[in-house]
């Protein structure tokens, strides 16, 4: 997966001379996964590409949340397809969970 971009919300509220603890958002993807999902289900592209939410709570943890790819297969009506769209978001899934327990150092089977 490539990131996109990144867009600092702290630094945006920094310019506007408001304070806002550090709160990060990734925009990134893979095209080769992301164009037949597009094809078939024109909707995606409003999920796609995927977006990670990394922001530090007032205890000082920082947190990383991101959408499901099956609540995004509930979310377009495609759950259950057997075409090879439900295969390319369940691929998708694993390796936002891979990626995201790399990120934290979180066992990704939890």
């Amino acid at each position: 997966m490539t990131v996109v971009a990144r867009i600092d919300h702290a630094a945006a509220a920094s310019r506007s001379g408001l304070q806002l603890r550090p709160t990060l958002v990734l925009v990134f993807g893979n095209p080769a996964a992301g164009t037949p999902l597009m094809e078939a289900v024109p909707t995606l592209a409003i999920d796609l590409p995927l977006r990670a939410l990394v922001w530090r709570s007032d205890d000082g943890r920082t947190w990383l949340a991101c959408n499901d790819p099956a609540w995004m297969a509930d979310r377009h009506g495609i759950a259950g397809r057997k075409d090879g769209i439900g295969k390319i978001l369940e691929k998708m899934r694993a390796s936002l969970a891979a990626a995201a327990a790399e990120a934290t150092g979180a066992d990704p089977s939890a």
